[in-house]
């Protein structure tokens, strides 16, 4: 697509934008810039929306607020919902009815991007391997974008602005989610990475067929000169590559048996294509701990030295990235106690993989609220690896049921995250891990899981402010 057709494609479009959110205002902002007269509307109130109602109506488009479906929907000839806004949604339902257009937020900046996309969607850790191939391709001297579905405390930023910034000679490498798949047309990464598929996101979705076919759709669009990078050792991954028509690349933790593969020969991190070999670091230089990113590590790798990234550099990479804020993060070593936020842990498959890694003499806090899973696998690493369990939340019953269901009776409830914490340090002794790792979504008790890390941090850092009579710092 020429530049002009790029920049052109929506002027003058009558375009309702379905959510205040971060990504709405994002897509509203740059479609007004573009030529498109936006309508941005929400089902909450102005008192509900609160900070983001004050920031959407400081853009230069129609705003409304606690609107019907019709009142949103009125003159428009194409929607583009937010991420968090369901298909099942009345907004959505009537658009279908109406046969008015719906496309992502995803599918507009690939519209309009004019640099390559390298996009990375699956259950779990996407978001180390969206910074880890994205600081690979920054070392070997290119210009990259980190935007899309990732959330920390330093990197926020949506695929469209990164679109609409980005040089022709950048790259954009973009975490890419289940519910932004959802409404993609033409959208055509130049590399599509696939983490795996685990059950979450059940009931949003309806079933865990409707989830894995959206991870699905991220490769649809490709062409023989496109690559996808799926991992071998996951059934619904390799469900993925019998109808796609792109160059396939497979990563494993053991021995893959194809022409292009990265994996772990001779306990090295190896990487094969188009008949070339890079062996590239030992596993224990990584600093990341875990079986999991030792995948994660595996699939950057062989996204970017596919794209053209310098095998020295990424073997620099591999070796230098500790991991991010929410994600294993060590908050605080006290009296032979560690103390470790892993909030992003929103899911009972991560949560066995945390807990895996961790090993024994864990105090675990857990829970939140449920996505409709099946917590068995987790009562039973539960009774393999923790020490006890403090559970919080919607899901603390259920994640007792599972506990008890697996043998496993050292639980106990706690009111807030905060008495959560206290709970943990007065049961932890020298040697033990006190560990969140929630196994559930936040909205129960926190606006996101960020801010459920941070609450989880500022309560460590007061419990050791008190021992030395003084006071931590707000979150």
């Amino acid at each position: 697509m020429t530049l002009a057709l790029r920049t052109k494609q929506f002027m003058g479009r009558r375009v309702a934008v379905i959510g205040a959110a971060r990504t709405g205002r994002a897509v509203s902002a740059v479609l007004t810039r573009l030529g498109a007269t936006v309508r941005l509307s929400d089902a909450k109130s102005p008192e509900e929306l609160a900070e983001d109602y004050r920031e959407a109506s400081a853009l230069a488009v129609e705003v409304l607020a606690g609107a019907s479906p019709e009142a949103a929907l009125e003159g428009v000839d194409l929607v583009v919902p937010s991420p968090g806004v369901r298909r099942n949604s009345p907004t959505l339902r009537l658009a279908m009815e109406r046969s008015i257009p719906i496309l992502s937020e995803v599918e507009i900046a690939y519209r309009i991007a004019r640099c390559p996309i390298l996009a990375v969607t699956g259950t779990n850790g996407k978001s180390t391997t969206v910074v880890w191939l994205a600081r690979m391709l920054q070392t070997s001297g290119y210009r990259a974008h980190i935007a899309g579905n990732i959330a920390t405390d330093t990197i926020q930023r949506t695929l469209i602005d990164a679109a609409e910034e980005a040089e022709e000679q950048d790259v954009i490498v973009a975490e890419v989610s289940s519910f932004q798949l959802e409404w993609v047309e033409r959208f055509r990464p130049k590399i599509g990475v696939l983490t795996n598929i685990r059950r979450d996101h059940l009931a949003a979705h309806g079933g865990f067929e409707a989830y894995a076919a959206c991870k699905a759709r991220m490769f649809a669009a490709q062409r023989p000169d496109d690559i996808a990078i799926l991992n071998a050792v996951n059934a619904p991954s390799r469900r993925v590559a019998a109808n796609l028509r792109s160059r396939v690349v497979w990563f494993d933790r053991g021995h893959c048996e194809s022409e292009e593969w990265a994996s772990v020969r001779d306990q090295y991190l190896t990487v094969r294509l188009k008949g070339s070999e890079y062996r590239l670091v030992h596993v224990d230089e990584l600093q990341l701990p875990g079986r999991h990113n030792v995948e994660n590590a595996l699939a950057a790798s062989a996204a970017a030295l596919a794209y053209g990234a310098d095998p020295e550099a990424v073997a620099v990479e591999l070796r230098a990235f500790d991991g991010l804020d929410h994600r294993m993060e060590i908050v605080a070593e006290h009296g032979g106690v560690t103390f470790i936020n892993s909030s992003m842990t929103t899911n009972v498959d991560s949560a066995v993989r945390v807990l895996e890694t961790v090993g024994r003499h864990i105090i675990l806090i857990a829970g939140g609220a449920p996505k409709g899973e099946d917590f068995g696998p987790l009562g039973r690493a539960m009774a393999r690896y923790v020490n006890h369990a403090i559970l919080i939340g919607e899901a603390a019953p259920v994640i007792e049921t599972a506990a008890f269901d697996a043998d496993f009776h050292n639980v106990s409830r706690a009111d807030s995250l905060e008495d959560a914490v206290r709970q943990a340090a007065l049961r932890a002794r020298p040697g033990d891990t006190v560990l969140l790792a929630p196994a559930c979504a936040s909205h129960d008790m926190f606006r996101d899981f960020q801010e459920r890390g941070r609450v989880f941090r500022y309560a460590v850092a007061q419990l050791m402010a008190e021992e030395s009579g003084g006071m931590a710092d707000e979150p």
